[in-house]
Order: C-alpha cells, then structure tokens, then sequence
C-alpha cells in the first residue's frame, strides 16, 4: 500500500464513465479513493423496490487474496452495483463499500448485512475476485511490457551486445509480426548514440524482440478482456472462470520466458562487474534476494496446475505472484546492468574521503590520468540518470560498503514496483523517450499508416488508373487536397476509435449520415452514444445481430429495448427503390423526424438519378452501413470490388534478356534493340541457367530471350516462354519482330 500522500479521487457510476484498469490499481493499491457518481446514487435510490425481501448475508473475502487483491475485489463490486439497472439494487452497499476502501484499513471486514435478492446476485455472481486481479494483471504486464524494453536496452550496453536482432522492419506486405517490430524499434530509439553497443553476440539479447513483442500482443488482448468485464453487467452463464483461464494462460507463459531471459541477462551483467569487492558483494545479494531459478519455474507449474484444475481464483492471484517474480528479476537485471556500467567510477568516487564500514576515513591520491567518457545511448543516459536521481542523498554517495550497497539495491527494487508512488513519473518518461523518436531522427510510421511493397505498389496504381479512368469518362477534373486535415474534424463522432478497414466485396451500398443519425435519434439513442452505436452498427457485415446486441447493451449501457428498435431498422437492406418506398410510407417514423426526412428526400434525387442512368441494380441501399468521419454529412457510400483473383507483378518487364556468361556489351547491345522498339526489357549476366529462370519466374517475367556461346558463333537466339515452359530458337535478326508479334504489338 502507498503512503499517505496527494490522493486523487476516481468517481464511477455516472454517465460515460467506466472503470478503467488504470483506475482500479490506484484504488487497489490505496493511491486513490473512489466515490460514486451522485446521480448514480439518486438512480438506485429512485428506483429500488423499498419492499423487496430481504435476507441476512455476511460479505467475505477469500483468504487466498492479498489485501491489494481484495480491494480490487471491493473496487469491481462497487462498479458493478452502480452499473446495475435492477429495482432491487440500494445505495446502501455502494456506499459501504466506498467507506471501506476510503478507509485504507489493512483488515477489510464486514458485519451481516439485510441484502435483496438482486443484491445477492451481484455479490454472488458478478466474478468480482476474478476481475478484480485480471485488471491488476492487465495494468502491470502493460507497465511490465514497457519498462522491461528500458532494462533489456541498460544490459545491451553492459554486455557490448550485437544489436543485430533489432534491424526487423515492416515490410508492409501483412507478414511481419507487428509487435516484434514495434519492440526492435522502441530498442533502437533507447539505444541510439550509444558507444557501448558493440559485437559481442548474445542469445538473451536476441531473443528481446520476440519474447518482448509476445508480451506486448498478449497484453493487448487481456486489455481487451479486462475493460469487457470490468464494465459489463453480470453474466447469466457461469463461464467467467473458463474465460478467464483462456486469456490469462498465454499472459503466463510469456512472463515466464521473459523472466528466464531476464535472469540470464542480470547474471551476465554480475559478471561484467569491474570491481571484484564489488562484484562479490553483489552477487552475494543478488543470491539471497532475487528470485531463485527453481521457485520461478515451481511458481510457474503451480500456475499452470491450478488453471488445469479449474481452480480460478487461486490461478489469478498465482499468476499475479509470477507477475510479481518477474517484477523483481527485471529490477535486478536493472541494479546488475546500472552497477556494472557506473558501479566502478562510483566506487572510486567512494573512496576519496568518504566514510564507508562503520567509519573509517580512506583516502586515495587522485589519479592524473583522465579516465574516457563514458557515451550511453540518448534513452538509456535518461533512464540511468534517473536512477542516479532516485539515489540521491540515500546514504553516503558510494558504494564500497556492502551495507550501504544493500540499502541501494532496496531503494531500486522500490523504484521499479509498480505500486510505488513514483513509479507512473518512470513509466511515462520511458514512454516520452520511445514515442517521440527525437534523438535519432529516423522514420517511424505514424499510427493508421503503413509502407507498400512493390507487389502492392501494382496494385494500387492499376486501381487508382482505373478509376481515373471512370471518373474522366464522365467528365470529371482533377482535384488535389492537402494531405492533412484538422485533427477536430478528423476525430469527429465516428472517428477516433473507428478501426476503419473495409473488406471488399461485389456491390455499391449507399446510406444517408442524415438518417441514420435520425434513425438512432427515433430508437432514443442519446446523442453523445452516437460514435460508439455507429461503430457497432458497421460490424453487421461480419456479425450478427445477436452479437452487436449484446455489445450495445452489455458494453455501451443501451437498454435491450432501445437495442431491439436498432435491429428493426439496421437489418433492412435491399434495392434502393423498393427500400425507399417502404421507409416512407405514411406510418414512417422517418417522416416524423426532420433530419431523416431531409435525408429521404435527398436519397429519392439519388435514386432516380441512378435508375435513369440505368446503373441503380448495382447499388444496395442498407441502413447498417455507418462508414464516415464526422464530416461527413450526407451520402455515405462503399465502393466494392467485384471480379476474380489477378496475378500481378511488380515490375512492367516483359523480356528477360539472359546472356549465359560474362557478355555485358552484347547483353547491352540487345536489350537496347528491344528498348528502342518499346519493348519493356531488363538483361541478366549469369553463367548458371537456372538463375536467369529463377529469376524470370520470381519477377513473373513471361519471356526470356536466351544466348549462350553457341547462340551466339550461330547467329541465333533461344525464346523461351516462362509460364508454358517451351522455347524454340530463331535468328538473331529476327528477335525483335518475333517479340513484337508474341506481345501483340
């Protein structure tokens, strides 16, 4: 638990705001208090049945938690009670429960208490002990995944490392694994100027990259999970436990692998000690205090054991011990690779008059030589200076007793718990020096943008030449717009969290901003639900209803009611004529409301215009089809593909001239021939046969023009068609024309 100190104050229970993991590891961890929303509370009072039954019911905590776990209990029942909209839930329990937390008693207990039925349900049934340690799992292996890129980068310049493991790229072709990448990358930034980094090949540095980047992906998904079940309401099946098991099962393994990385990498760095006092002292504490190989590995099988024994609630806070185990192998790769890389300068500063072991005064002579600079990289300076800033002024500034090397090591494994209270100022600078990507200067892709391969490089420009095409066919002028926008604009109702990727298909759908905002209005949407019922709406051509119900009501606070008029409107579609009458027969809702109304009007201009064009049968008007930034505001339209696969090619080449041996001039020579007749060519000078075929069928080149040393005391030249594998031999002089007619020029 955190000193008292500056406690800031998390509410719940009011409108648009949701318990975040964020949010409940402060509260957990007593670095925050938690209050419900007033109107949350005049909810509940306003509608509780005052004459439901009661029954007496003792609230307990299991003592398989910890007391940081059993607030996190406390915190999600809270949430939970307040999100309620049954008549039978009371403010009495919220309010209990917000005493206790605010309390920050080290015993959380509770008398008997009078409960409803619907209350009991939520005690009973809402898997608060489950949640309440997957948020803390979530919250810290998101920290984990962070600081952990910022020690690994401390113990490469211990090491010397070959940072050659961090040169993966995006190749933007969909085969990359994003994370790995992402990791390589945030590795460099870290590292960039260091004069450490070296040759020396290591196998725990090479595998940072995957075993980092699996932690950042497997973090990502248990977000994902922790923000459902934290906010949703409580489930009628009984299938948290399996759920939960599922998700948080990888989340172990790849803790495991990376704290086995981690220790090996700190046992290196013990090694790259200068000083042999000092390099025994610390390795003598690093015996005794640091987690053993063998109950790391036993901790991890215990993990693994209670999840197979569907034994839930002891398998999260075991795992949340492995968490911790990792914890603390990552704060001693920390201290082993910072007193392996300043350890001996500060010990020599140590020596110069300072008073170290109880006393005694040692003295050295200054030693006349300038000792070289040591250049660390730009993000690992940062981090080590922090930690210098951190041992300020605790104890004498040295390290040449053991004592007081004992009191540094403890001061730096507070430094990286995540409970501590300083410990989010550490976080955010490591993710301040990773996001701005200042120091080097290098390209980063920004988020929502990727590289293309050459491969789709000739793809998009056949698409765009079509289309081009079709918009000039009918009259159409060129327009160029700036290639940014407003970013208020941009991240409009339907923006920011919008994952805006289209599949494509065989058809043109339309819909209107104007109705469907109607639409929603007339079902009781409230309009600032707007953006996130649109989104759900979208994903009707990937799910069903059923699914984005549960969604809006679960995770989005509709009511079933509200959901349900969605679903009557959203599941029309059809052709645009026919779907239109129908909208405005004289019963519409749609009539009723003057934006839909508009909108209607404006799609029968459309519609008439299309059928007179006779092209309205390739248009689908559909009511889910919620495309669009807040800009937007009339037509909203999809284009979709239609037409079967294509083979496309990188290149425009179509000869391949090969010559079989060390020719260039005569190589020259005759690709020169063909350039001049507008016959796309490119020359290969290789003596082996199947280099020049291999890269013909690569390159998906279809003709090769072959000459070897016989082709050409011959006067003639080998035409090879790549793809029908058969080629025939013709004169020299007649090269140009035979390709001209085979390319049916």
């Amino acid at each position: 638990m955190a000193e008292r100190g500056e406690i800031s104050v998390i509410t719940l229970g009011g409108k648009g705001t949701s318990l975040s993991p964020p949010s409940l590891y402060a509260v957990a961890t007593g670095l925050a208090q938690v209050r419900a929303d007033s109107s949350a509370l005049d909810r509940l009072a306003s509608s509780s049945n005052q004459r439901a039954p009661l029954v007496n019911h003792r609230i307990t905590l299991s003592k398989t938690l910890t007391l940081v776990e059993s607030r996190a209990f406390l915190t999600v029942l809270f949430n939970k009670l307040l999100l309620s909209g049954s008549p039978g839930i009371r403010t009495v329990l919220p309010v209990r429960f917000s005493e206790a937390l605010n309390s920050r008693s080290q015993a959380l207990e509770f008398e008997p208490i009078d409960v409803t039925q619907e209350e009991l349900y939520v005690l009973e049934k809402s898997s608060a002990a489950l949640y309440g340690v997957f948020a803390i799992l979530d919250h810290e292996s998101a920290a984990l995944s962070v600081v952990s890129d910022a020690v690994a980068a401390i113990s490469c310049e211990a090491a010397r490392a070959d940072l050659a493991a961090f040169n993966s790229v995006d190749s933007g072709d969909g085969f990359s694994a994003k994370e790995e990448v992402g990791v390589a990358s945030d590795m460099k930034v870290l590292l960039n100027g260091s004069k450490l980094v070296g040759k020396v090949e290591s196998l725990s540095v090479s595998k940072i990259p995957k075993l980092h980047g699996c932690l950042r992906k497997i973090a990502k998904l248990v977000h994902t999970e922790t923000r459902i079940g934290l906010n949703s309401g409580v489930a009628v099946a009984n299938a948290e436990g399996p759920l939960v098991h599922t998700v948080l099962s990888p989340l172990a393994s790849a803790l495991y692998y990376l704290g086995e990385c981690s220790s090996n990498r700190a046992k290196s760095n013990l090694d790259l000690v200068g000083s042999d006092d000092l390099r025994s002292s610390l390795a003598s504490l690093f015996e005794r205090k640091c987690v053993s190989s063998e109950s790391f590995s036993n901790e991890f099988d215990l993990v693994s054991e209670l999840g197979c024994k569907k034994e839930y609630e002891k398998f999260v806070h075991e795992l949340n011990v492995l968490l911790g185990m990792v914890w603390k192998i990552v704060a001693w790769e920390a201290i082993t690779g910072f007193i392996a890389l300043e350890g001996v300068e500060w010990n020599e500063k140590s020596k110069k008059g300072v008073e170290l072991n109880g006393g005694a005064n040692v003295k050295v002579e200054r030693k006349s030589e300038k000792k070289k600079k040591v250049v660390l990289g730009k993000g690992t300076g940062v981090i080590v200076q922090l930690i210098k800033d951190r041992l300020q002024g605790k104890g004498v500034s040295g390290i040449g007793g053991s004592g007081l090397l004992e009191i540094w090591v403890e001061e730096l494994l507070l430094f990286l718990d995540p409970k501590d209270r300083e410990f989010d100022g550490l976080l955010q600078r490591v993710r301040e020096i990773v996001e701005s990507n200042e120091s080097r200067r290098l390209p980063k892709l920004p988020k929502g943008t990727r590289d293309f391969s050459k491969e789709q490089m000739t793809i998009r420009k056949g698409a765009f030449s079509l289309i081009e095409g079709v918009f000039e066919k009918h009259g159409a002028m060129a327009l160029d717009t700036p290639v940014f926008e407003l970013r208020e604009t941009l991240m409009g109702k339907y923006g920011e969290d919008s994952k805006l990727i289209y599949d494509l298909a065989d058809q043109i759908k339309l819909n209107h901003r104007k109705l469907l905002d109607g639409m929603l209005d007339i079902c009781g949407v409230p309009p600032e639900k707007f953006r996130t019922i649109c989104s759900s709406i979208d994903k009707l051509d990937k799910q069903s209803f059923e699914q984005i119900k549960k969604e809006m009501v679960e995770e989005k606070g509709l009511t079933v009611e509200t959901a349900d008029k969605i679903g009557t409107f959203v599941k029309e579609r059809g052709p645009p004529l026919e779907l239109l009458s129908k909208l405005k027969r004289e019963d519409s809702k749609f009539l009723e409301h003057e934006g839909s109304a508009n909108a209607l009007n404006d799609l029968d201009i459309l519609f008439k215009a299309l059928d007179k064009s006779e092209c309205i049968d390739k248009v689908v008007f559909d009511l889910s089809l919620a495309r669009g930034l807040d800009y937007y505001t009339g037509v909203i339209f999809e284009a979709i593909f239609k037409g079967g696969t294509q083979t496309t090619r990188a290149t425009k080449t179509e000869v391949l001239v090969s010559i079989l041996g060390d020719d260039l001039p005569l190589a020259a020579e005759v690709v020169s021939e063909l350039w001049d007749a507008e016959v796309n060519a490119e020359y290969l000078v290789n003596k082996r046969v199947m280099k020049h075929i291999e890269h013909a069928r690569e390159s998906r080149i279809p003709w090769m023009v072959i000459m070897g040393e016989r082709e050409r005391s011959e006067g003639i030249v080998k035409l090879k068609n790549v793809e029908a594998a058969e080629e025939e031999e013709i004169p020299r002089s007649r090269l140009v024309d035979e390709l001209k007619i085979r390319l049916k020029r």
